[in-house]
């Protein structure tokens, strides 16, 4: 926790909450719903924590920028969460089209509250997860930036809707956006033949210790497709030798970058 905090602590941070904000934040324990100002808008929170941290990666380090000649581009933002994703597209293209998947029904409405008071309504979210198949899932609720499709030993369930992501790929998008706590590699396998039609897919890769690892089919399916990817860590052991410690029972994430070749 303590490094994590000090990579949190970096005065760019200013720009996006205050002073005050920020070290009251801070001090509040983990998933404590909460209200705060961002952009000096009023905006919800369902964990401190990892809203400092979505800060910082999203808006500091800017891991989903882009550049497109296409004024309008279309993005689709699949496990959007609170809505630092879809708000960082929005402010990068003001006048692009945005579709949004979040299925924890509390998350949805905080993630529908954020984009009104950011005057983001234009974005269409739909509270539901993005899978392989029309259909209705356990979910497990982790409460903050971890809710997934259930596994087994999960408690804390709810009955969730799902959307088919491929249903979508039917046209041109410009970003594929798919952070889906380990459900990536179902829905990629199945959107696999329309992938042509994406021009850029970032991909949050977990590797749930007790399951079969599928890194090297999605990054064949991404090379098949015309894709040349980048991987950057995003959870990763320091002495994995040694010791693989979990978080939510993952040993292993990676985020995935991936272009189409020309």
């Amino acid at each position: 926790m303590i490094n994590k905090i000090n990579k949190i602590f970096d005065t760019r941070i200013f720009t996006f909450v205050t002073l005050i904000e920020f070290l009251k934040l801070r001090k509040i324990p983990r998933h404590i719903s909460v209200d705060t100002k961002f952009f000096s808008q009023d905006f919800k929170i369902v964990d401190s924590c990892t809203f400092l941290e979505g800060i910082r990666e999203i808006f500091i380090g800017q891991i989903y920028a882009f550049n497109t000649n296409n004024r309008h581009p279309l993005i689709i933002d699949c496990g959007a969460n609170i809505g630092l994703g879809s708000i960082y597209f929005k402010q990068l293209y003001p006048q692009s089209k945005i579709i949004a998947f979040e299925p924890d029904p509390q998350i949805y409405e905080i993630l529908k509250f954020n984009l009104d008071s950011l005057g983001m309504s234009d974005v269409q979210i739909s509270n539901t997860a993005v899978w392989n198949q029309e259909s209705k899932l356990s979910f497990f609720k982790e409460g903050a930036f971890s809710g997934r499709i259930a596994k087994v030993g999960d408690d804390n369930l709810i009955e969730v809707k799902t959307t088919r992501l491929k249903s979508l790929l039917g046209q041109k998008i410009d970003f594929l956006k798919i952070d889906i706590e380990g459900a990536e590699y179902p829905v990629i396998k199945d959107c696999q033949e329309l992938l042509k039609n994406v021009e850029r897919i970032f991909i949050e890769y977990h590797s749930h210790y007790q399951e079969k690892q599928n890194l090297h089919d999605i990054l064949a399916i991404l090379t098949e497709e015309g894709f040349r990817y980048h991987i950057k860590e995003a959870y990763t052991s320091q002495r994995p030798f040694i010791d693989r410690p979990l978080m939510l029972n993952f040993d292993l994430q990676l985020n995935i970058f991936a272009t189409r070749e020309r």
